[in-house]
């Protein structure tokens, strides 16, 4: 491995080419942690998790971090109706068993909170711990619209910085601590560079994913789901401004879980990146779960 991580490319069940981020050595002693992204992020929101995870000089740990069909490094679908949350958990699966992994602790923001309880479902023998970032059993609908407003709709930039800009004028309100760095450091998660352009780093027709659900209605909720984390710790993390996951909701997780740790970031909305205080919550959660595995 010359770099931080390998690059891991998978077929899917339908053939599609999929990757993830790669980090650390494989090692029997620790259990390893897989990253799942939200909606249209991809796996460099979880970098700085996976360097201090990876290269922690008492434990050192595998970490992989995935991106979705039509995500980051992955293949775009053809069609857009694939971008699914039951066809991502097969896609989740399907890289798991390449990989080797047949238990780990998941890291799931948002979309990558709700394959985490599908997973509870479907395959349970994988989870030793799950930590749910800005998600629940119950999506709010405000913020549902809210992203809905943006994905797949965001103006061209012409640098990275403008790029940030652009995020900052959208989110600005959710996340108003931020610096202009940080949040070209958040833009680099929706764009890349490409031959001196820059270019978006999802497929735009994930839009149409979000203009099939009828906010109008009630929006289904997930208990059944979220209960089948109760044989695992739980870390669930949500952003003091989070338009998504509601305190009401958190508060409910917590008194319905026997080892939950709610923890609320302040100034930050949906979804709090993954970086200082955040990462020591999390290595506390993957002691808890190693311990117990």
């Amino acid at each position: 491995m010359s770099g931080p991580y390998r690059d891991l490319f998978v077929s899917a069940s339908d053939g599609l080419r999929l990757y993830a981020r790669d980090y650390g050595p494989d090692v029997a002693e620790t259990l390893p942690v897989v990253c799942l992204p939200g909606l249209a992020r991809t796996s460099e929101d979880f970098h700085d998790l996976a360097m201090e995870l990876s290269r922690d000089g008492a434990r050192p740990r595998r970490v992989l971090a995935l991106d979705y069909r039509g995500r980051g490094r992955s293949e775009w679908d053809k069609d857009w109706r694939n971008y699914d949350v039951r066809i991502e958990l097969d896609d989740t699966l399907q890289v798991l068993t390449v990989a080797g992994i047949e238990k780990a602790v998941f890291v799931g923001t948002s979309r990558g909170g709700l394959i985490t309880m599908a997973l509870s479902a479907v395959r349970p023998t994988l989870l030793r711990g799950a930590v749910l970032n800005d998600v629940g059993p119950v999506l709010e609908g405000r913020g549902l619209i809210r992203i809905r407003s943006y994905i797949g709709k965001l103006p061209k930039p012409r640098t990275m910085r403008e790029a940030g800009q652009i995020l900052k004028q959208i989110s600005d309100a959710q996340f108003p601590s931020l610096t202009d760095e940080q949040w070209e450091k958040v833009a680099r998660g929706s764009w890349r560079e490409d031959n001196g352009q820059v270019v978006l780093n999802y497929d735009p027709m994930l839009m149409k994913t979000l203009e099939s659900i009828d906010l109008e209605a009630p929006l289904p909720v997930l208990w059944p789901l979220f209960g089948g984390l109760s044989p695992i710790p739980v870390l669930a993390i949500r952003g003091g401004n989070s338009d998504l996951l509601s305190e009401e909701t958190l508060k409910t997780m917590q008194e319905s879980h026997p080892d939950l740790t709610a923890l609320t970031v302040p100034d930050q909305g949906h979804a709090p990146a993954i970086e200082g205080e955040l990462i020591g919550a999390i290595k506390q959660l993957i002691a808890e779960a190693e311990s117990r595995s």
